[in-house]
């Protein structure tokens, strides 16, 4: 009887080190809710180029965003801007490279033709239009 007390010991011993000594699977990553309206918000830029015009219909330069979160700008008469488009608290922000600040706009839902309002925090107003390819 000894022996089968001994023996039993010995097998719960084994049995609990060879638990201990299972590898973890890893954790199932599920995304935050911040993850996926941040990913959301970031398909609500459209891409393309577009052209924008001031509130009295005057050419103001030509905007091209690309997939990769990238843009440049060509303003009529001005030099080229390029850097990075972002979602910003439900605006649409330009962050150019260099030392120009971070521009942020609210924008309406586009129409039909895809043109829609762009407005700065001043509240100036800008009519986008997307060029025709």
């Amino acid at each position: 009887m000894h022996s089968f007390g001994r023996l039993a010991i010995a097998t719960s011993i084994i049995l609990a080190m060879s638990a201990c000594g299972k590898k973890e699977e890893a954790p199932v990553a599920v995304p935050s809710e911040a993850a996926v309206a941040s990913d959301a918000a970031a398909a609500a830029i459209p891409t393309g180029t577009f052209d924008s015009f001031n509130a009295a219909g005057k050419k103001l330069g030509t905007t091209t965003i690309n997939a990769d979160g990238t843009y440049a700008s060509d303003p009529v008469g001005g030099l080229r801007e390029a850097g990075i488009v972002k979602m910003v608290d439900g605006k649409t922000c330009f962050d150019p490279s260099g030392k120009a600040p971070e521009e942020c706009y609210t924008d309406s839902a586009p129409g039909a033709d895809g043109s829609f309002t762009a407005t700065d925090a001043k509240g100036n107003v800008e009519t986008i239009r997307p060029v025709a390819k």
